[in-house]
């Protein structure tokens, strides 16, 4: 197998022969469909049709992972031991403003920048079907790895691979050519970030009364207004995705009448109201962000104008994906944890794992993270075959989610009163695994979903499964 800079060969189209992320990846997204090369060398194509996508073989999926291993020993794992003191105590990451610290967000882009430079941090780049190349089941497992190896100890880790609102996936792929040579190299090598600007303060779950309006201009330009809140990376981010009411009246019909744009974040107007604090944590990456007259022009359209609710919702649903792996991965990285504790802890003269109140919660949780694995690799599988798997990925993320907080939680209890400590990072955890209860659909939203394919269209009523 051949090597990129050291690590293993990812072997897809996006990655020259220097190792960098090439700008024109995306902007094949929205043609052809993709080549993928096999393990033998030879090259097959995706077949469109009925939708289905060719999922990338298990063993290239395998030599990916073992690369990505290497890789976060050599440039994550190695960066937190020699800055541990820094690293450790989230309190020390933020500056008196909620922002990471300079040195911190020096210390993130190192990582970002030197798996581009790798062929990490874009692998996820929109296919010609508009999927993750290496499959929706190589996303799933990417992710769940990365979060069952680093954990919220190695944090940095969660930077290596570019996450759809944050780094180049569906939404860059749709930036139009005016923009394109000036926007994606930058974002390509781990240099600039994005933001996706769509929640607001009374538009939430319920999207579709959002308030931020783009109107147009006498002089033909696009003039914005508005207030976006819970938007992650909005402290740092160099451009954001914004999502404003063009037509009242489609908006009206839930039909369509938003239009995306992407907007430089030091454009007139342009504003981070504050860094949004949770779990009374010293600072964020969550902001909230006001635009006051913020002009661009026709060429900041992404995609279609009134179509950029079916962008949003395309990130949402690979979101849920997303969220479901990590989950995973953090409930099986605290659960090792756990074991490994237990097993090395003694009181009354044996380790504390010999006892069923210890060893019996290990072992429950531990068999809601395996039915939740499957229940996330069955999805990606169904995604990756060009099923629609709403109703499937609900139920998914739901227990994935839910499933991850009480693993978490039991990991803490096994540990006693060091599972609340900063060195142990188990309280980090729980705090991540609870806000992805709600983030990209709340649990109660799942259930929603869920309970509406109960009676699919033109059927009768009958449990999903």
């Amino acid at each position: 197998m051949t090597s990129i800079r050291g690590y293993s060969n990812l072997g897809t189209s996006a990655i020259t022969h220097g190792g960098a992320m090439d700008s024109r990846a995306l902007s094949s997204a929205s043609g052809h469909a993709p080549t993928i090369p096999s393990r033998d060398g030879s090259v097959e194509r995706a077949r469109g049709g009925a939708g289905a996508r060719v999922a990338r073989d298990t063993d290239e999926v395998d030599d990916v992972i073992d690369g990505l291993g290497d890789f976060l020993d050599a440039e994550v794992v190695a960066r937190h031991r020699l800055r541990n003191d820094e690293l450790v105590d989230r309190a020390e990451l933020y500056g008196p403003d909620g922002r990471f610290r300079p040195e911190v967000l020096e210390l993130v882009a190192e990582v970002r920048q030197a798996s581009a430079r790798a062929g990490f941090y874009g692998m996820f780049l929109p296919d010609g079907d508009g999927g993750p190349q290496l499959g929706y089941e190589g996303f799933y497992r990417v992710w769940e790895f990365i979060l069952r190896r680093c954990g919220a100890e190695y944090w940095l880790g969660h930077h290596v691979v570019a996450h759809w609102a944050r780094g180049p996936g569906h939404l860059a792929a749709a930036i139009g050519p005016a923009l394109r040579d000036e926007v994606l190299p930058d974002l390509l090598a781990g240099r600039t970030t994005t933001c996706f600007a769509m929640s607001e303060p009374d538009a939430g779950s319920d999207a579709w009364r959002m308030r931020t309006r783009a109107e147009r201009t006498s002089s033909g330009t696009w003039r914005i207004s508005g207030t976006k809140q819970w938007i992650t990376n909005a402290p740092y981010a160099t451009h954001a995705f914004v999502f404003a009411v063009t037509d009242d009246a489609l908006v009206e019909t839930r039909r369509g009448g938003v239009t995306a744009f992407i907007v430089p974040t030091d454009a007139p107007g342009f504003h981070v109201d504050r860094v949004i604090r949770f779990f009374g944590h010293a600072g964020g990456d969550e902001g909230i962000v006001s635009f006051t007259n913020v002009e661009v022009s026709d060429d900041h359209v992404v995609g279609e104008v009134n179509e950029g609710f079916r962008l949003a919702m395309q990130g949402v649903s690979l979101g849920r994906l997303y969220n479901s792996a990590r989950a995973v991965g953090m409930a099986l990285w605290a659960l090792d944890r756990a074991a490994e504790y237990a097993s090395s802890r003694e009181t009354f003269g044996r380790s504390i794992i010999a006892n069923q109140g210890i060893s019996f919660p290990l072992a429950d949780r531990a068999t809601e993270a395996h039915a939740a694995r499957l229940m996330g690799l069955n999805c990606a599988r169904l995604l990756d075959r060009g099923h629609d798997v709403r109703t499937e990925l609900s139920m998914t993320k739901l227990y994935s989610t839910e499933m991850a907080v009480r693993a978490v939680d039991t990991a803490m209890q096994t540990h006693g009163a060091m599972g609340f400590t900063n060195e142990v990072a188990l309280g980090e955890a729980w705090h991540q695994m609870r806000r992805i209860c709600v983030a990209d659909g709340s649990s109660e939203m799942m259930r929603r979903q869920i309970t509406a394919g109960f009676t699919p269209r033109g059927g009768s009523p009958r449990v999903p499964g």
